[in-house]
């Protein structure tokens, strides 16, 4: 289906309802107070689904996951160390025996400063995204519930007025919450001061093809149940965890740049020219060509990405590894994309990595191809978590903590994401962080 095709057929059938459900005011709201911040654009990329300790800042490989004795490091674009000599099945090719080559000229710890071990509140995922995105534990709130408290788009449209289109939540999947977390149920915020949430893998996927591959002008009258199809899935099906789209809206200017973007992001994804990694055969790489996109066309002044893929440890650890690889080599693409493809973000944006959770010390009884062990993510060791962030404002080639010695806690994303954009005092003096939260700059 071409352009022209998309554009009458889907706008006939529910004219741009990608998002339109699920799309926020703009304006100012109302006036900064919190001064000017250290940087213009921050990107939070939550490297999401449980990553073990031992394998990412250890530099271990599988020599503390495994009976193997070989060691490396399989995230060299965003760390320091070399790679893995032996055993290789992380990369491409048959077996993963091809290492994605690495893409920035330097490490991100290199170019920035490296939280080695940090301290998750949640061992869970849910509980862990919630800690990076509203700063708080999130222990009394249901899988199928939005966050209680005010998350940092909400802090950062209230108090800095930036527009809706200048915050976006990319997720990777409308399964499993995630898109409840773009705003909270607190009536001091809430849907007002919300993101855009964006699940490209989903309207754009196999998903979408369901239902757009062979769209047509429906007749209103005789053909409504394949109208209401559509639009249930162009509302990104949202039945499932109720009606969290309610009293949403853009102003009409944004309304068309939205639906503007959806249809070039249609049009480039038939053709292939979607800002993909290198490597984007999985749904983590390909959430972050999309990403790409949306920086390119919004310049966003918040801009979140999930990442998951690294969740299939539970059975499979071969695998794991493999998803970890390619969520290095795409945090390096995005980092290069906005430095050479974005000029507007080039030199003022920030990039903060974490993950929302660790993975147990111990392993379970399932095993793999290569006869590995899966992980799970409930005990201490699933506590352990790293964080790092490099561009505007950031000190370079900076490492804090270890092993022994602990800092930081992974709600400090809230208060360090604001102090960058200028709203550090509003976001501490709310009251709704984790206690003992604080900026990472102040950990410094």
């Amino acid at each position: 289906m071409d352009r022209r095709k998309f554009i009458k057929r889907a706008g006939a059938a529910a004219a741009g309802a990608f998002v339109m459900p699920y799309i926020l005011p703009s304006g100012r709201l109302f006036a900064a107070s919190g001064g000017g911040g250290l940087s213009q654009h921050v990107v939070l990329v939550m490297f999401a689904g449980g990553v073990r300790q031992q394998e990412s800042i250890g530099l271990r490989y599988l020599a503390d996951a495994q009976t193997e004795v070989h060691e490396g490091n399989i995230l060299y674009n965003m760390l320091n160390g070399a790679a893995p000599t032996q055993k290789i099945v992380y990369g491409t090719g048959l077996g993963g025996i091809n290492p994605i080559p690495g893409l920035l000229g330097q490490s991100l710890e290199s170019q920035g400063t490296l939280f080695a071990e940090m301290r998750a509140v949640n061992a869970g995922h849910y509980g862990g995204l919630n800690s990076l995105l509203q700063g708080n534990q999130a222990m009394t709130q249901g899988l199928t519930s939005k966050p209680l408290n005010p998350t940092i788009f909400e802090y950062l449209r209230r108090h800095a007025g930036v527009q809706a289109s200048k915050t976006w939540f990319v997720g990777n999947t409308i399964g499993n919450s995630v898109p409840l977390l773009n705003y909270s149920v607190h009536p001091d915020y809430g849907a007002p001061y919300g993101a855009n949430f964006f699940a490209p893998n989903i309207t754009f996927g196999p998903p979408g093809d369901q239902f757009l591959s062979d769209a047509k002008v429906y007749h209103p009258q005789d053909q409504l149940e394949p109208i209401y199809e559509m639009k249930a899935f162009l509302d990104n099906s949202f039945q499932n965890v109720g009606n969290v789209g309610a009293g949403i809206g853009n102003t009409a200017d944004e309304k068309q740049d939205i639906k503007a973007f959806m249809v070039e992001m249609f049009s480039k994804t038939q053709n292939g020219t979607i800002a993909h990694p290198p490597v984007h055969d999985n749904g983590d790489a390909q959430t972050i060509g999309y990403a790409c996109e949306v920086m390119k066309w919004f310049k966003p002044t918040l801009t979140v990405v999930n990442m998951s893929s690294v969740d299939g440890c539970h059975g499979n650890f071969t695998g794991y590894l493999a998803s970890m690889h390619r969520a290095d080599h795409s945090v390096g693409h995005l980092w290069n994309y906005i430095q050479t493809q974005i000029p507007e973000m080039a030199g003022n944006t920030t990039i903060i990595v974490a993950p929302e959770c660790g993975r147990n010390d111990q392993p379970n009884a399932i095993r793999d191809e290569n006869d590995w062990y899966g992980y799970d993510h409930s005990d201490a060791n699933a506590l352990r978590v790293f964080g790092m962030m490099a561009g505007a404002g950031v000190p370079s080639n900076l490492r804090i903590g270890s092993e022994g010695n602990p800092v930081g806690i992974a709600t400090d994303v809230v208060p360090t994401i604001a102090e960058l954009l200028g709203i550090k005092s509003e976001v501490m003096s709310a009251g709704f962080l984790n206690p003992g939260t604080l900026s990472l700059f102040d950990r410094m």
